[in-house]
C-alpha cells in the first residue's frame, strides 16, 4: 500500500495529532512527589540499618521494568511477525520504551546509597559488602559463606555492574533504534525504516531475554542468593508481558475515550488484547507451578527454604506470606482465566478495563511476593524471622510505585506530544484500522 493511500485512511484527529498538549506535567509533578516520599524512606532506613525501604524503591522499580520490557517483547514480535492488527497499539508501546533510560536512572539511588549512608547493614543485597552477617543457627560473614564463595565470580560489584550496563545497552540501544526508525518513516516515508525495524526486532528477540534474565537474576534473585532456579528468568518474562498488555488496554481505553484514538481502537483490538491476556496467564501459571513442584520433587535445602519461608513461622504454623501465596493461586490465575474464557468479557471495554487493573494490582503482589520477604536474626530454632506481610514501610512501597511510574508515563506522553498517535506511513496500518471482529 502506497504513503498516500496509507494517510488518506487515517483520521483527521489522529494525524494531527502531534504536538498536541498532554498532561505529561501533571504526572512529572506526581512522579517526583511519590520518589521524594520512597527517597526519605530509603535514606531513613539506611541510617537506622534496615533495607526494607530499599525493597520498596526495587519494588516500584521491578513493576514498571516489566511493564517495558514486557512492550519490548511485543514491539518486536509484532515486527518479526509482520502483524496487522497491532500497529496502532505498537505505536503506544513505542512511546512508552522512550522511559528505559529513566528508569535505569531511577536504579542508581537504591544500588549507590548504601555505600554513602549508613554502615552498609541496610543494604538490599546483602553479598555487595561481604562483612555482612547473614542470619540463621550459625550466624555466617557473607565473605566466609561456602555458598556465596562458590558464586563469587558472579556475585560482586564489578560483575554486577558490567550486568547492569551490559543490559542498559541492551534495552536503550533497542529501544532507541526501533523508535528512530519508527518515528523518522512519519515525516520521511520510506521502506527502509520498516525493513529496519524488522532487523532490529530479529536481534532483540535474542538480546532482550539475555538482558531481562541478567537483570532478574541481580536485581531479584540474589535477594537470597543461596537459592536459585533456572525457571525464574522465563516467570518474569511471563509476568512483565502480562503487566505490558494490561498497561496498554488501559492506556489504550484512555486514549480512544479523551485521545487521538478516538474512533480508531475499536472492539476488535480489546479482543485480540483479552486472548493475549488469557494466553499469558495461562502461561505464568504453567512457570509458577512447574517452578515451585520441581523444586519440591527435588527437595534440595538451598531450594526449598524459599518457599519455606514464604509459608512457615518457626513453630511450623503458616505465616502471612503463605496466604499471599495463595491469593496468587486464586487471582493471579484462577479468577483472571475463568473471567478471559468469556467472549464477551474481551470485547466489553467495562469488563477488559477491569480485569487488567486487576491484574496490574496482582501483578504488584506477585513482586511483593518475590521481593519482600527477608530474614532477619532473632532467638528462635530457624535462627530468623522472616519480614511481616504488613508494615509501616508499605508506604514507601506505594510511593515508589507511584513515583517512578510518574516519571515513566511522563517519559510516555512527553514521546506522544512529538509524533503522531499512530504510524501514519506504515504499510499495515490501514488493516490495523479497518480490522473488524
Amino acid at each position: 500500500m502506497s504513503s498516500e493511500a496509507a494517510v488518506a485512511s487515517v483520521p483527521a484527529e489522529a494525524a494531527a495529532s502531534g504536538g498536541r498538549k498532554s498532561p505529561a506535567i501533571l504526572f512529572l509533578i506526581i512522579g517526583i512527589i511519590g520518589l521524594a516520599v520512597a527517597l526519605f524512606g530509603l535514606v531513613t532506613g539506611l541510617e537506622n540499618g534496615s533495607g526494607r525501604a530499599g525493597l520498596s524503591w526495587l519494588l516500584g522499580f521491578s513493576f514498571w521494568f516489566a511493564a517495558l520490557v514486557g512492550m519490548l517483547f511485543l514491539v518486536q514480535l509484532s515486527y518479526v511477525f509482520d502483524a496487522g492488527w497491532s500497529t496502532i497499539i505498537r505505536r503506544q508501546m513505542e512511546h512508552f520504551l522512550g522511559a528505559f533510560p529513566w528508569l535505569f536512572l531511577l536504579l542508581v539511588p537504591v544500588i549507590a546509597l548504601p555505600f554513602f549512608i549508613g554502615d552498609n547493614t541496610g543494604m538490599v543485597w546483602k553479598w555487595l559488602n561481604l562483612d555482612n552477617i547473614l542470619p540463621g543457627i550459625h550466624p555466617t560473614r557473607v565473605g566466609d559463606d561456602p555458598l556465596y564463595l562458590l558464586k563469587a565470580a558472579f556475585l560482586n560489584q564489578t560483575s554486577l555492574f558490567i550486568g547492569l550496563g551490559v543490559s542498559f545497552v541492551i534495552f536503550c540501544g533497542l529501544s532507541a533504534a526501533l523508535r528512530k526508525h519508527s518515528f523518522t518513516n512519519d515525516f520521511q516515508p520510506d521502506a527502509k525504516h520498516y525493513a529496519a525495524c524488522r532487523r532490529w526486532s530479529g536481534a532483540g528477540l535474542f538480546l532482550t531475554p539475555i538482558g531481562t534474565t541478567v537483570m532478574v537474576m541481580y536485581l531479584l534473585m540474589s535477594l537470597s542468593y543461596h537459592w536459585f532456579s533456572t525457571m525464574y528468568g522465563v516467570w518474569f518474562f511471563a509476568l512483565s508481558m502480562r503487566v505490558a498488555l494490561a498497561t496498554m488496554v488501559i492506556t489504550c481505553f484512555f486514549l480512544s475515550t479523551r485521545g487521538g484514538l478516538k474512533g480508531i481502537f475499536n472492539q476488535s483490538h480489546y479482543y485480540f488484547l483479552g486472548c493475549l491476556c488469557l494466553a499469558f496467564t495461562i502461561f505464568w501459571a504453567y512457570i509458577s507451578f512447574s517452578q515451585f513442584f520441581l523444586i519440591y520433587n527435588a527437595n534440595i535445602p538451598e531450594e526449598t527454604y524459599w518457599y519455606n519461608m514464604r509459608q512457615l513461622n518457626a513453630d511450623g504454623t503458616f505465616n502471612g506470606w503463605w496466604w499471599v501465596g495463595l491469593s496468587l493461586v486464586f487471582f493471579m490465575f484462577l479468577f483472571p482465566f475463568l473471567f478471559l474464557l468469556r467472549y464477551k468479557s474481551k470485547v466489553q471495554v467495562r469488563s477488559i478495563v477491569f480485569i487488567c487493573c486487576w491484574i496490574l494490582f496482582f501483578a504488584i503482589v506477585d513482586l511483593y511476593f518475590n521481593i519482600i520477604p527477608t530474614q532477619k536474626a532473632a532467638d528462635n530454632i530457624l535462627g530468623y524471622n522472616v519480614t511481616p506481610v504488613f508494615s509501616k514501610y508499605m508506604i514507601f512501597d506505594v510511593a515508589a510505585i507511584i513515583g517512578i511510574g510518574g516519571i515513566v508515563i511522563w517519559a510516555a506522553l512527553r514521546s506522544m506530544s512529538k509524533t503522531y498517535i499512530i504510524p501514519i506511513h506504515d504499510p499495515r496500518i490501514r488493516e490495523s484500522i479497518s480490522s473488524v471482529q
